[in-house]
């Protein structure tokens, strides 16, 4: 470990697909140093890639945001720390049921079987924003919509609520105030108590896995109601939040690096790897919080019993050690093992998912409008704050 003066964290970006340049000291000091969260509270920053894979699969690590200790990075997410959240807020053996029960909606083969119903979803959506004609404001049109259509046929959410759950699942993830957060968090958690309900009312279960859940799990008794609404809450807003950002950012990405979207455009097979190699560098979910449970030796330091732990992702996948050129895009190098999944227990459960919607999307987005560019100058663009998902806020575009 390096010693250095502690950095504040978090921190805006500067530019949308890189680190904070505040957050500099902290590559330096890879892999492990000390940060200072906003109400100047200590907690550890894991920067380097080895130790962070190794210490994200340490059960001595733990997710549960109520621990004395855990490193909550502002104060609206302070206030509402106390309520339970399903699969990223919960350990073993809890984690593990719920995690279970999940698994079979979410493997490769079930993604994979998805695709046809993904690609026409993203065909859709484009013949609407080519129909309305230049210009267009890409997040509205096309990289919100498509995950939400997405994730609400796949839980079984009807999509004609989609202005509604989006509209909270912003506040609950922006704010701007605590008390927003606890009122998005209440709306959506009467949302999926009135959606229970009518679904136990159905004689024969639809298609969706909140169907599965409500009347298997539900009626025999291995499911709670409290449990399956959270449950239900992060899989929604999750599910569309996260790949919504990595569309617009990455679409606004590839327009700022013409040269490598051009080696897309001619090789169509790099896509995959490039999927690879732009949630590496854009690592959007840029901050996993855990609290040590025991002491831990690793990266010449101790981390105590009860001391909050932070994982920046965005510093973590700029390791040098990993990546040679690390704030370059590089569909050639092997990026697989990057953690902007997460790694060890709590590793995204919709990788496959996100991973399928974004090659989908964005394959067709820029082979239906070759001629896609930004409408406005780059440094124009709003893009969001360092304590939430990175993405755009609005992505204009023309054609």
């Amino acid at each position: 470990m390096t010693e250095t003066e502690p950095v504040a964290y978090p921190q805006d970006r500067t530019c949308p697909y890189h680190p904070p340049a505040a957050y500099d000291p902290l590559r330096d000091a890879r892999p492990l140093t000390r940060i200072r969260l906003y109400d100047g509270r200590p907690a550890w920053l894991v920067s380097g890639h080895a130790v962070a894979r190794a210490l994200l699969a340490d059960q001595r690590l733990s997710t549960d945001r109520t621990r004395p200790g855990f490193p909550v990075p502002t104060e609206r997410l302070a206030a509402v720390r106390n309520r339970s959240i399903a699969l990223l807020g919960v350990d073993d053996p809890v984690h593990r049921t719920q995690r279970r029960m999940m698994i079979p909606s979410f493997t490769l083969k079930s993604a994979t079987a998805l695709r046809p119903e993904i690609q026409r979803i993203v065909d859709e959506r484009l013949d609407a924003m080519i129909g309305q004609g230049p210009p267009a404001e890409l997040v509205t049109a096309f990289a919100l919509p498509v995950p939400s259509m997405v994730i609400c046929a796949l839980l079984g959410v009807p999509y004609a609520d989609h202005d509604f759950f989006e509209g909270q699942s912003r506040r609950l993830l922006r704010g701007p105030t605590a008390a927003d957060i606890q009122d998005a968090r209440d709306r959506l958690d009467a949302y999926f108590e009135e959606l229970i309900d009518r679904k136990l009312k159905q004689s024969e279960p639809g298609d969706g896995i909140l169907d599965e859940l409500v009347h298997q799990r539900l009626r025999d008794g291995t499911l709670e109601r409290g449990e399956l609404v959270s449950l239900a809450t992060i899989l929604l807003v999750a599910g569309h939040e996260t790949t919504a950002n990595m569309i617009s950012l990455g679409t606004y990405a590839l327009l700022q690096h013409p040269e490598r979207l051009g080696e897309l455009r001619a090789d169509p097979t790099l896509l995959p790897d490039a999927v690879e190699e732009l949630m590496r560098m854009l690592s959007i979910a840029d901050g996993l919080l855990r609290t040590a449970t025991e002491d831990i030796e690793v990266g010449g330091a101790t981390i105590r019993a009860g001391d909050g732990v932070v994982f920046a992702t965005s510093v973590i996948n700029r390791d040098e050690d990993a990546y040679p050129d690390p704030d370059s895009l590089d569909w050639h190098r092997p990026a697989r093992h990057h953690v902007a999944f997460g790694f060890g227990i709590h590793q995204c459960l919709g990788q496959n998912l996100a991973r399928a919607e974004l090659e989908i999307a964005l394959r067709s987005l820029f082979g239906r409008l070759p001629t896609l560019r930004l409408a406005v100058p780059a440094d124009e663009i709003p893009f969001k704050p360092g304590d939430t998902i990175q993405g755009m806020l609005e992505l204009p575009v023309t054609w």
